[in-house]
């Protein structure tokens, strides 16, 4: 988010969590992404839209607090 280390966020300038899932296994997290990368555009602003149809900050509302 403040794209201190290199990788994708600062690649992609991402300066906004719209979506999350929590898993407590790694493989579930990993085998989720993939079908989520497997979709459609249409379908993840679908996604997006049905967790979070303002497309609010969600960094802020659900972790800013825990820092």
């Amino acid at each position: 988010k403040e794209k201190i280390y290199p990788g994708f966020t600062s690649k992609y300038n991402v300066n906004k969590l719209v979506y999350y899932e929590g898993f407590g296994d790694i493989h579930d997290a990993i085998a989720r992404e993939k079908q989520i990368k497997a979709e459609s555009r249409k379908k993840k602003i679908e996604l997006i839209r049905s967790m979070n149809p303002d497309w609010e900050d969600l960094w802020k509302r659900e972790f800013e607090e825990e820092l």
